[in-house]
């Protein structure tokens, strides 16, 4: 006789991630995605986690056995003057989502960020390294993790850097949007991390929700990011290279006229960490793999919208 396949609530499923979480997710359980404004023609609920009343009744009457949080607030700089959107999305909802996947007995699945750290180390974090947030929106993201593990529900938390996806809104289609518009780009270089594909992302997440020996290494935070230390710079002279190799579009930026800049050229409200690159090691010792290359990823992404 077969088991009744067990209910996922996806939060925030019309993000990059999410888009993408809906695709790794549906072959691992029954899949209910929410977004706050669910897209037109799509079997997503409407459920903004900002509405406590709402969240709460909509987990206590489905009980899933798995809760997937993609949903946040990542305007970066305008966090610095909205705080109190920044905490209410990233801090105050996923303590609430925490308490209520304890008391039905799920299993959470949450996002953090490179942001939780000041960035000034000279090697890449640990996820044993002490958070020094100098942004809001790092800020808002520390309390959320702090307060998932405090309520002590199961739960696995990746800190992403540096995230892109064919959908949704990411610095390689940026990229691609400006090189169709200018003839040449200056782009920040002394600016450092590991990009990480939302797909890439989903992945993962949806292999340690199979793998019910993964469980019990639940309850911990793990950095999620592909293979290849990289910066701005290089990252968007590479977007624009495979967008030449490719012959999917034309661009008026040659790849020789995307220049180099330095962040005090470049300023915005909320200071960029100058290093994210994440040490990805405790993830891949726990899966046992090696992660693959943002490159390959990047590649795809092009291919699909140049």
């Amino acid at each position: 006789m077969k088991h009744a396949p067990q209910t996922i609530l996806l939060l925030g499923a019309n993000g990059q991630l999410g888009w993408q979480l809906q695709r790794s997710l549906s072959i691992a359980g029954s899949l209910v995605s929410c977004a706050r404004t669910p897209l037109a023609g799509s079997r997503m609920r409407a459920l903004d986690i900002l509405d406590t009343d709402a969240l709460v009744s909509a987990i206590r009457a489905l009980k899933p056995g798995i809760i997937v949080n993609a949903a946040a607030y990542t305007a970066v700089d305008k966090a610095e003057s909205d705080q109190e959107s920044a905490f209410a999305a990233n801090a105050i909802a996923p303590g609430i989502i925490a308490q209520e996947a304890l008391k039905c007995g799920a299993l959470l699945i949450h996002y953090s960020t490179d942001y939780v750290f000041d960035g000034r180390k000279s090697s890449p974090y640990l996820e044993s390294d002490l958070p020094r947030p100098e942004t809001m929106y790092g800020a808002s993201k520390l309390a959320g993790e702090q307060a998932i593990l405090a309520s002590g529900v199961d739960s696995f938390i990746f800190r992403l850097s540096w995230v892109f996806s064919e959908y949704g809104s990411n610095f390689p289609k940026t990229i691609l949007r400006l090189a169709r518009e200018r003839e040449s780009l200056s782009i920040v270089a002394d600016q450092h991390g590991r990009p990480t594909p939302a797909a890439l992302a989903a992945d993962i997440c949806a292999t340690c929700i199979r793998d019910p020996l993964l469980r019990p290494s639940a309850s911990s935070i793990y950095h999620l990011a592909a293979q290849g230390e990289t910066n701005w710079h290089a990252f968007a002279q590479e977007t624009i290279r495979l967008a030449h190799a490719q012959h999917k579009t034309h661009l008026k930026t040659p790849i020789d006229a995307v220049y180099a800049i330095s962040s005090i050229d470049y300023p915005t409200p909320a200071k960029r960490p100058a290093n994210s690159v994440l040490n990805t090691d405790k993830l891949e010792s726990l899966l046992n793999i090696s992660l693959p290359h943002w490159q390959e990823y990047l590649a795809r992404m092009v291919f699909l919208h140049s």
